[in-house]
């Protein structure tokens, strides 16, 4: 009991004390703060007020009213820890749009209004120093119609009705402003039913445009208001409609346009139903001020027309509709907008609601002070400075603060006393039954005396106060930036994505206290690079990038349009649809500037001519118009084509061109005739007249992709395109006849008929008359060209890509370079023939005879090549097939033939032992000179058409293009030269990767040769053996992209002198050919004599290399053979390619001397100086040495015969 006693003695204290604790330390228990209040008015404050609130809290209120009100929210009184940024505790309001954050005591005596009927006031608290809080009043507040916009929807219970009843109409008058968020194919901004679902009145948009139904009756008003005229900001339109004539119109941008649709002619919209905003296909977007009239306006009513005259059948006023509540928006930038009333006096520092009302009024002030002290340092001055004016506001009847007090010294010619001038930024956290100018600060300022202590005094008249200026209006592209008053957040949705927003704020610099503008912060912005582009979603990005192009785009922009153009054209299956939105689209990039343009006018052009290769489409022929480019496309049979033409007009009340098929039209904006006899001088495959399908015209009503510009004359006309399939047409016998409509008529006109030439100005396009020619019958409002090709926006894209980025400049120079290369190569070519034919001592190894064989295929090659061009302009088709089949088959023998040397060094070198292959020679000819023919004839049995003339280069023949014979088939020429050519290119890299090795391997062994001789050596090798085995041709396989037309020039020099190189290094330097040319060939003292010490050496080398060291049969002597017989051949020289059963000498080297000796088929072949004729076996550690001595001399021997002499630098001058 005692001790239970002692317990309830200790723990009633601890409970008081912390009760105690918990009163002090929390300020008060906890409150629920977060509700949804839904009262008419109400008021509400933060935790525990008017005590501290309390640490780390998070507090939300949601304040709710119903439809066509807002909610106005007043701070009564407002103490929170301030920080800049509040960053610690703050109060963040949503007010349907925006938020906006408080903290200090800037918000004390602020009132805020809603956008719409929801508001959010949210506190949150961190874990130390607290505040009295806040308490705050909200009412809901009526606001007009006018004040709100309307979001259109698809119902599902969302739905904006008209609550009243609508008369029958004969004749209608209905305006509204819209604006869109996104595109879709179908959409319906209103829908009038009767009798349930029967459409009376609509307005919308479909695959076929835009269309008006009146009383069930459908009429295409596409020729007069289009679906891209819908933006992303607000705009005003008007639709009429009368009965006794089926007149339809509209009126928009100050513009009047209307058509007759006789089907509703007679017709009424009969009253009593139900009008609705959307539909099942929706327009996505907001409408506004949405009024109807019973009667149709006149042009002169229209344009006098009032965003407030009030709609005598259906107008926008709450008591005419029935809104959801979520659906209503309030936008003060609305045309009609009207300020919602406010129970805050506004004071004269915030005026105009569109400056913004900033969280306080900032003032600079600036006066200059003489110090008579010299003692005082500039930081004595500052802070005398900084404590005199606290002292003066201190008790002052404004709130105000002070920041950044700076003093500089003012330079005097006397120099004392100093003087400083210095300058503060003062804040006014204003109230809003008090106002604050200029003149009370400087007052406040003035009441002083003139000395402020520590000896400082103020010069009279130098204090100056003003009201830091607001930032100014700025309309950077896309947006409209109002004037701001310092601290203020504007926000403005993004472009293109309206759905989010754009932030930038006008800030005061330190330095000098003046207002500016800060970067926009588009963070939250898409930009339409990161738009991404599949085949899947190809028709919802096409319609995005409609609605962006439908404003105005910068230079950069206009770049990225085309670009993501391209890509969607490129993946996108392209029905008739989707091609209307692209043609929109590019006509849209067309009214963007010449600048704009410029880089991205020839990627635009070959893109609308992909389009149309591209578009799939029903019945015989189809056009596709927008306001500046208009597409037609026919269907074309060959075997029946007799002709035909297209004309492009402007039909009446319309502002689109429009393409006729049928008949000629009476003076037409353009008109391309082609003759009958358009196809009947192409030479085309069986397979690519099959392919042609259509025919394309394209005409331009806008020219601002083309140069308008060119010398001295200047653009006059339209620009119009046409083209067969994707074929180029050219030399015509029955001319093209072209008629375009001038732009303007001038008498003195000297009209020149010229295409645009992709080909010219560094592949940027220009304008070209090569091939056309002026009608006698053209006049001073149009020109008739008679044009004798057809060309179209994609006939200069090569199948490798790489042609149509080849300038005609850098084209010669590639030609030039290409037939000097392949008419020296082909002479020594044929030298190195000679030279092995005419010395029977030269060609009795096999590396002679596959050279030989090389050399022949590489001559050949470059005599057809030589040939090609001339005998393609005789126009004989057998002749040119033959040619190029010929071309052909000597392309295949030289990558045979080169794959066929890196075999044979693989096996002298690398296979060494047990290696006989019978009739050596003879397999490698089957394999060199036979399986290109068979190749060669496949191609040839199966369709000999795959070969044919062909047109290289860009521009007309003469002018950086050539007619050559070669292959038509791309197919064959992928798998039977680019595949072919790979395998062989892989095989000679490993071989060369080998042979290299081995001979870098074994020669880095030896001691005799310094570090230079080796590294001059083995440069040697690879120099050798890149010719020889055709590495040069892989630079093909690298000409792409920003490299190609360097690899293009690399490639064409190395490759056309490839028979000078092989010339070079596996004849002209090699020791055995300069030993024949200079017994055979030379005289005088460059003769050399048969008994001469040099004769008898390089002879004895020339037997050793040719007979020992690379004979012909390639055979190994087996390590079954006798003991004896494989001990006499290693000390011979270990050759596995000796010759059995030969008669030949044998010569062998030891240390000193090289020596020989004759053997025969009876004797015995012996040891050097030995005199004894039986066979000796030498042991087993001999037997080994000599083997090793065997590999490394037989490195040596391959390293002479195949790639080049090794006394190479020893060699006498010729």
């Amino acid at each position: 009991g005692g001790g239970g006693r002692w317990r309830l003695r200790h723990v009633v204290p601890v409970v008081l004390l912390w009760t105690t604790l918990h009163r002090h330390v929390l300020g008060c228990s906890s409150t629920n703060c977060n509700m949804v209040l839904t009262e008419a008015q109400g008021e509400f404050t933060s935790p525990c007020y008017p005590q501290k609130y309390p640490n780390s809290q998070a507090c939300r209120w949601t304040m709710r009213a119903p439809a066509g009100f807002i909610i106005q929210l007043s701070f009564l009184d407002f103490d929170l820890e301030e920080a800049p940024g509040c960053i610690y505790d703050r109060v963040v309001v949503n007010t349907g749009n925006t938020d906006v954050k408080f903290c200090g005591p800037t918000a004390n005596g602020l009132t805020l209004n809603s956008t719409g009927n929801v508001m959010d006031l949210s506190f949150s608290s961190d874990f130390s120093v607290q505040k009295r809080g806040f308490s705050v009043s909200f009412k809901h507040v009526a606001v007009a119609l006018r004040n709100q916009k309307v979001a259109i929807t698809g119902g599902n219970g969302q739905v904006t009705e008209v609550s009243v009843s609508i008369s029958t109409l004969s004749q209608l008058t209905l305006c509204f402003e819209v604006e869109r968020n996104s595109q879709k194919q179908k959409e319906w901004i209103f829908t009038y039913y009767h009798g349930g679902n029967n459409v009376a009145l609509s307005l919308g948009s479909d695959q076929g445009g835009m269309k008006m139904i009146i009383d069930g009756v459908t009429c295409s008003i596409d020729s007069i208001i289009s679906s891209s005229d819908f933006t992303t900001s607000m705009k005003p339109f008007c639709v009429l409609w009368t009965s006794s004539n089926g007149r339809v119109a509209v009126y928009f941008n100050g513009n009047y346009w209307a058509k007759t649709c006789s089907s509703s002619t007679g017709h009424s919209v009969a009253g009593g139903g139900t009008f609705r905003l959307g539909g099942q296909h929706f327009f996505n977007g907001n409408i506004y001020n949405l009024r109807l009239w019973d009667y149709a306006m006149t042009v002169q009513q229209l344009s006098a027309l009032s965003c407030d005259t009030v709609g005598n059948v259906i107008d926008w006023d709450n008591s005419h509709w029935t809104i959801p509540s979520a659906l209503a928006q309030t936008d003060a930038t609305l045309s009609c907008s009207v300020s919602p009333p406010s129970n805050t006096p506004v004071t004269t520092s915030c005026d105009f609601p569109g400056l913004g009302c900033p969280e306080a009024l900032f003032y600079r002030i600036s006066f200059v002070v003489d110090n008579g002290s010299a003692a005082l340092t500039q930081v004595d001055v500052e802070r005398a400075v900084a404590l005199w004016l606290n002292q003066i506001f201190q008790n002052w009847t404004h709130a105000v603060n002070f920041y950044s007090i700076s003093v500089q010294p003012v330079a005097h010619s006397g120099g004392n006393p100093t003087s400083y001038f210095c300058q503060a930024l003062l804040v006014y956290y204003y109230i809003t039954n008090q106002s604050l100018g200029e003149a009370a600060v400087l007052a406040q300022l003035s009441s002083t005396e003139g000395l402020m202590g520590a000896g400082l005094r103020i010069q009279p008249d130098s204090t100056d106060v003003r009201l830091i200026e607001n930032c100014p209006e700025e309309n950077p592209l896309h947006y409209r930036w109002p004037e701001s008053r310092p601290t203020v957040t504007q926000y403005l949705p993004c472009f293109p994505n309206k759905e989010q927003s754009t932030s930038r704020t006008c800030l005061i610099n330190p330095q000098n206290f003046s207002s500016y503008w800060s970067a926009a912060d588009l963070s939250n912005c898409t930009d339409i690079d990161t738009i991404q582009v599949s085949a899947e979603n190809a028709a919802e990005v096409a319609v995005q990038l409609a609605v962006i192009t439908n404003n105005e785009l910068s230079n950069e922009e206009v770049s990225k349009v085309v670009t993501k153009v391209k890509e969607l054209v490129n993946v996108a299956k392209i029905n008739t649809t989707l091609a209307s939105t692209v043609v929109t689209i590019i006509s849209n990039v067309m009214t963007s500037s010449e600048t704009a343009l410029a880089a991205t006018s020839e990627k635009a052009l070959k893109t609308v001519d992909e389009l149309v290769q591209k578009i799939e489409f029903e019945g015989p022929s189809i056009s596709i118009t927008s306001r500046h480019l208009a597409l037609g496309i026919s269907t074309l049979n060959t075997s029946m084509f007799n002709g035909t033409s297209f004309s492009a007009f402007m039909a009446p009340n319309s502002t689109d061109p429009q393409i006729d098929f049928k008949s000629e039209r009476i003076n037409p904006l353009a008109q391309v005739t082609l003759p009958a006899s358009l196809l009947s001088g192409v030479s085309l495959s069986d397979a690519d007249r099959l392919s042609l399908s259509r025919i394309n015209f394209m005409f331009f009503s806008r020219t601002n992709l083309f140069q308008k510009e060119q010398g001295t004359r200047s653009l006059n006309s339209y620009v119009v395109a046409s083209s067969v399939g994707n074929f180029s047409i050219s030399n015509l016998e029955d001319r093209v006849e072209i008629e375009i409509a001038h732009l303007s008529e001038q008498p003195s006109l000297n009209p020149r008929c010229m295409f645009w030439d992709f080909s010219m100005n560094s592949g940027a396009g220009g304008w070209n008359e090569e091939g056309c020619t002026v009608s006698e019958e053209s006049s001073n409002n149009k020109t008739i060209c008679l044009c004798n090709h057809l060309t179209h926006f994609g006939i200069l894209m090569d199948i490798s890509g790489a042609s149509p980025h080849i300038d005609p400049k850098n084209n010669k120079i590639l030609t030039f370079i290409t037939y000097i290369g392949c008419g020296i190569s082909a002479i020594f070519s044929a030298a190195t023939l000679l030279t092995y034919i005419a010395f029977e001592k030269l060609r009795r190894d096999y590396p002679s005879k596959i050279l030989m064989n090389l050399s022949t295929s590489l001559l050949f090659l470059n005599m057809v090549f030589l040939l090609d061009g001339w005998l393609a302009s005789l126009e004989t088709n057998w002749l040119c097939l033959s040619v190029a089949i010929f071309l052909h088959y000597f392309l295949l023998t030289s990558f045979t033939w080169m794959g066929l040397e890196s075999i044979h060094m693989y096996i002298a070198l690398v296979k060494v032992f047990n290696t006989y292959i019978r009739r050596y020679i003879l397999k490698f000819c089957i394999v060199g000179w036979g399986l290109p023919a068979v190749l060669v004839g496949i191609v040839v049995a199966v369709d000999k058409n795959s070969y044919g003339l062909q047109e290289y280069g860009r521009g007309e023949p003469g002018e950086g293009s050539s007619e050559f014979c070669w292959i038509q088939n791309s197919v064959v020429f992928y798998i039977t030269c680019v595949g072919y050519f790979c395998l062989v290119f892989l095989l000679n890299v490993a071989m060369f990767v080998v042979v290299m090795l081995q001979i870098c391997g074994r020669n880095g062994k030896r001691s005799n040769r310094t570090l230079r001789e080796e590294v001059l050596r083995n440069l040697r090798s690879v120099i050798s053996l890149t010719f020889l085995l055709g590495m040069t041709w892989g630079f093909a396989l690298f000409a792409w992209g920003p490299v190609n037309l360097a690899f293009m020039y690399l490639f064409s020099i190395f490759n056309s002198l490839q028979g000078l190189f092989i010339f070079i290094f596996h004849c002209a330097l090699k020791e055995n050919v300069q030993k024949q040319w200079r017994r055979y060939l030379c005289c005088g003292r460059f003769r050399l004599s048969d008994n001469s010490d040099w004769s008898k050496t390089a002879t004895n080398n020339t037997k050793k290399v040719s007979s020992d060291n690379l004979g012909k049969s390639l055979s190994s002597s087996s390590f079954g053979s006798s003991t004896a017989n494989w001990t006499s051949k290693a000390k011979a020289t270990l050759n596995p390619f000796t010759k059995r059963h030969s008669n030949t000498d044998k010569c062998y080297s030891n240390q000193t001397s090289p020596k020989c000796v004759s053997s025969s088929p009876s004797s015995s072949e012996a040891e050097p100086n030995s005199s004894s004729s039986s066979s000796s076996i030498l042991p087993v550690s001999q037997m080994i040495d000599k083997v090793k001595d065997y590999c490394s001399t037989r490195s040596d021997n391959f390293y002479k015969n195949i790639i080049m002499s090794d006394s190479f630098a020893h060699s006498t001058r010729f």
